[in-house]
């Protein structure tokens, strides 16, 4: 196996897309992602069983398409990488039955990754050698790539020291300080209930916006005002919060579930008293308060963790107010903020492999087959050892 640029082939399916990514070493050859967001639109959200069959029917095609456009083959490949949580456990269980199959097929060496590590290891692609973008399709169109340094945190092909990352989805919000991507993770604070993604989708139903609710809830809210309502920012109490000397309970987490149901709230009011109901300034509100109160306590978390990098992942990195208020408050407290392209914060098989080339070039041996999924795979498991290992 080449342990200094290996060809890893990397494959995710914890949610509602079916990815394969293919780099070698820190560079990207191929991001090919089919969605089936738009089989769960009717439900207003992912429903999983749902998922799991358009996993089955996307897979070997999707394959295919990435093998074609890395112009690489199986036999090509030194190692295989596979998300084995955390996500939906059937989901889950597609790709990693997928995976096993090939491992066995080929005897490529097999790793089981963390899906949550993964968004952070797709910081160290930096785009093809001839500096074009890699070639990369997703639901059909084209789909940019890492645009080098200047997108990912690589530097030397390491990644910077006191470095963390902001995970913001459909289904984590997480802060993380990274010690080692490849052994050492740490878990600073979490949401404990709804992640953000879920929250931005709930109240989209509640307003009539449809699903997803994230892009509809960032459109309408350039239209309204912030301060029109105050929502409640979740465990922002001092009671949760605590000090930096006896910090509390809940310094660091969120939660979102009391925000969604004062807007649900406050609809009815606004129903109850026979008035129109401002959905722009209800909208920018909402958006406002999750905003806020993720970004005010990510950078505590950093500050107070002597974190100088902070990647910003995960599907709702999308978001054009998270981006913004994030970059405001890391610049005013002296931390560098690092965005992915789009295409590369939303759940992709480029992160699998890239979390995989990693742990090939660190010397860690593959997991073997005998690993099942975990839909709660703790983020401190960066990867599976091997059965008895």
């Amino acid at each position: 196996m080449n342990r200094s640029q290996p060809l890893v082939l990397g494959i995710e399916s914890s949610c509602d897309e079916t990815g394969v990514g293919i780099v070698r070493g820190t560079t990207l050859l191929t991001n090919t992602v089919s969605s089936s967001m738009d089989e769960h639109v009717r439900f207003g959200g992912v429903i999983p069983e749902i998922a799991s069959r358009a996993h089955l029917d996307a897979f070997v095609p999707t394959l295919r398409q990435a093998l074609a456009d890395a112009d690489v083959t199986l036999e090509d490949v030194d190692a295989l990488a596979v998300t084995s949580g955390p996500g939906l456990a059937g989901a889950l269980m597609v790709g990693v039955c997928a995976a096993k199959a090939l491992a066995v097929a080929t005897g490529k060496p097999l790793y089981a990754i963390n899906h949550l590590v993964a968004h952070v290891g797709v910081g160290l692609l930096d785009g093809n050698p001839d500096g074009g973008a890699a070639a990369g399709r997703v639901a059909g169109r084209s789909a940019g790539a890492a645009s080098g340094l200047a997108a990912g945190l690589g530097h030397a092909r390491r990644l910077p020291e006191n470095l963390g990352a902001l995970l913001v989805s459909g289904g984590h919000t997480e802060i993380l300080k990274i010690n080692s991507i490849t052994s050492d993770v740490q878990l600073l604070g979490s949401t404990i209930d709804d992640a953000a993604g879920e929250a931005y989708d709930k109240v989209a139903r509640i307003l009539g916006l449809g699903y997803p609710g994230g892009p509809a809830i960032d459109k309408l809210a350039r239209n309204g005002n912030p301060k029109a309502i105050r929502f409640p920012r979740g465990l922002s109490q001092p009671k949760y919060m605590g000090t930096a000397e006896e910090p509390g309970k809940h310094r660091y987490d969120w939660s979102f579930s009391g925000l969604k149901t004062a807007v649900a709230r406050c609809v009815e009011q606004f129903e109850a008293r026979g008035e129109e109901v401002p959905v722009a300034d209800i909208a920018a509100a909402f958006q406002e308060a999750v905003v806020d109160v993720i970004t005010s306590k990510a950078v505590l978390a950093c500050r107070e963790h002597g974190i100088k990098d902070v990647l910003l992942g995960g599907g709702v990195a999308a978001n054009s107010r998270l981006r913004e208020l994030t970059g405001q408050r890391c610049a005013s407290a002296g931390i560098k903020l690092h965005v992915p392209p789009l295409d590369l914060c939303t759940d992709n098989g480029a992160m699998v492999a890239a979390l995989g080339a990693q742990l090939v070039m660190a010397g860690i041996g593959p997991s073997g087959i005998r690993f099942a999924p975990d839909s709660s795979m703790p983020v401190t498991a960066v990867s599976l050892p091997a059965f008895g290992g």
